[in-house]
């Protein structure tokens, strides 16, 4: 977990870092342990007020792949200068007309002890068509629960994020700072 503040000057950092032609808006920076994933507003399409659906949809994901494309160089150059300074991998994502398209990510592998009932859950889910193996399964079951629980995660980060500041004015402190190197070194 980082606090607020430290996500804050990750988003600082890259703000100040992109290519200002890049994206029309940065729309939002996660970070989790492994990855910093970077989403921005790219233009829309100009299609007639009449195009169809099909149309639109197809106009939309060309303009995404044209982006990936056209903007590699740029976002590698920033993404091994991030992935030097932050020590996690850089991922890009654009929003493009309410479509949002994730480009290469990581999938960090998660171990975890199922009993049988947990594992009778994921096989039912293989079984039904709704995932192709255990891992798909369980991460199905992650989103579904994250979708139904925003409220309940934000809290709980929320008050994560307090435990981390009460712990960073506690009596240790100082000593342990010393002992660690400077972000970015």
């Amino acid at each position: 977990m980082i606090t607020t503040e430290q996500r804050e000057k990750l988003r600082g950092w890259f703000a100040g870092r992109l290519p200002d032609d890049l994206f029309e808006e940065l729309t939002e920076v996660t970070v989790d342990r492994e990855e910093i994933t970077v989403i921005g507003r790219i233009p829309e399409p100009r299609l007639t007020e009449d195009a169809s659906v099909a149309e639109r949809e197809a106009a939309v994901r060309s303009r995404i792949q044209e982006f990936r494309e056209r903007t590699r160089e740029a976002r590698m150059a920033v993404a091994r200068e991030a992935e030097h300074r932050f020590d996690r991998k850089v991922s890009w994502g654009v929003v493009c007309d309410g479509e949002r398209a994730l480009f290469t990510h990581v999938a960090a592998p998660v171990m975890t002890r199922l009993r049988q009932p947990e594992r009778q859950v994921l096989d039912t889910l293989i079984a039904g068509g709704v995932a192709r193996s255990r891992s798909d399964a369980l991460a199905w079951c992650v989103r579904l629960v994250q979708q139904h629980t925003d409220d309940w995660l934000t809290e709980l980060r929320d008050s994560l994020e307090h435990v981390q500041r009460v712990r960073a004015q506690g009596p240790d402190t100082e000593a342990e700072q010393k002992d660690r190197p400077a972000e970015g070194e």
